[in-house]
């Protein structure tokens, strides 16, 4: 046998102990939101079939992709123990989550966490789909998000309701991070428009106990005269705020922001509701409308935006994933310079590039309206 060929021989079965170290084991994603609540549903569901879809095309680098779920069930307390629980996890790269703003801002200080004798394992990549509080701006290194702000909700709905010739609006808001930046934005955005809040009410889950619990409060804002509702929270107690309203009489429009995406669900007085999103499942972009036909064909139903911005970022951390690797500190280097020197993440959801704060920049804000049970692009 010539040098060359006890050369080569050696050469050759390094790369292909390389290439068997690569193609074995798994890829293991954190998914944390309030899986087993109607405003975490679409995330679980698109999150399963992103990683279906990778792993019958071969996975990650041959690598199978594998979820690791954990439900804080909107909870911001429960957030933090499940942010512990996938970053002290070292088979976990990176995670996608959360949902709820007040989850979020908790699990940040976990994910970003740097020396501290009380968390263990490194830090780890968040990216959540659907945090829109303007406080998870600068929550730390870590911490990135594929949704606009409330800065770029709520205006979207100011600019509706005055389009709707609204002047006079009354807000009720959850009193939480998400319930107050929705209060706040709009209130300014409105008024800059020429528009003035006559009312704006906080409230709690507790109140949802007694269906009258809100009348006093709808029936001072009606009046002041408001002329338009406004509610910054979740579906849920969307729906109770909008019978409420109805049931008093009021025929103006009500409005929302992305949080109350799923009054759709709520029969026939959530027909006509006007709801901001950064996804609408009638987007006409071609791959938006495959993502929303494979998804409608395996669960029967639409997908919301959160499920839309899941399955974008499960393929944005595979894109990350073959180009950097698996360690955490490459993942989240290769997320932050997306829209940074590095091109663009072309979704379902449309473009996505990140600013030095990890918030997405130039996101698209749609408004819908409840059809026939459906959100669909408000005309």
């Amino acid at each position: 046998m010539n040098i060359r060929k006890l050369v080569l021989f050696p050469l050759l079965a390094a790369a292909a102990l390389a290439g068997c170290r690569k193609s074995g084991g798994e890829v293991v994603i954190g998914i944390a939101g309030p899986l087993e609540k109607p405003n975490g549903r679409s995330m679980k569901l698109a999150a399963q079939m992103a990683a279906d879809e990778i792993n019958a095309r071969g996975g990650i680098g041959g690598r199978h992709v594998r979820l690791e779920f954990g439900d804080d069930e909107g909870d911001a307390s429960k957030a933090i123990e499940v942010a512990k629980k996938l970053r002290e996890n070292p088979a976990v790269v990176a995670v996608v989550g959360h949902v709820n703003s007040a989850a979020s801002l908790k699990a940040a200080t976990i994910y970003n966490a740097v020396n501290n004798d009380s968390v263990g394992g490194s830090p780890v990549v968040q990216i959540s789909p659907a945090s829109s509080s303007p406080q998870l701006t600068g929550a730390g290194d870590w911490t990135f998000r594929i949704c606009p702000t409330d800065l770029e909700f709520s205006p979207a709905l100011a600019r509706w309701a005055a389009r709707l010739g609204r002047r006079r609006a009354a807000v009720l808001y959850a009193n939480d991070d998400y319930g107050q930046g929705v209060m706040a934005t709009f209130a300014d955005a409105f008024g800059r428009g020429g528009g003035a809040v006559v009312s704006r009410d906080p409230f709690l889950p507790a109140v949802y106990s007694d269906a009258g619990a809100l009348d006093p409060y709808l029936q001072r804002a009606f009046r002041r005269g408001a002329d338009a509702l406004v509610i910054g929270g979740q579906a849920p107690e969307g729906i109770k705020i909008i019978a409420a309203a109805r049931r008093l009489g009021f025929t103006g429009p009500i409005l929302g922001s992305d949080g109350l995406t799923g009054v759709k669900d709520g029969g026939a007085v959530a027909e006509g509701v006007y709801v901001s999103s950064a996804f609408l499942p009638d987007r006409p972009a071609p791959k938006a409308q495959q993502f929303v036909q494979s998804y409608r064909e395996r669960f029967r139903e639409l997908p919301d935006h959160r499920g839309a911005m899941t399955y974008d970022v499960i393929y944005m951390l595979k894109d990350a994933i073959e180009n950097a690797g698996t360690g955490r500190r490459q993942i989240r280097d290769y997320v932050a310079g997306i829209g940074m020197g590095r091109a663009a993440f072309e979704g379902v959801s449309g473009t996505i590039k990140f600013d030095r704060n990890g918030d997405v920049v130039g996101k698209e804000v749609a408004v819908g309206m409840v059809r026939n049970g459906q959100l669909v692009t408000a005309r």
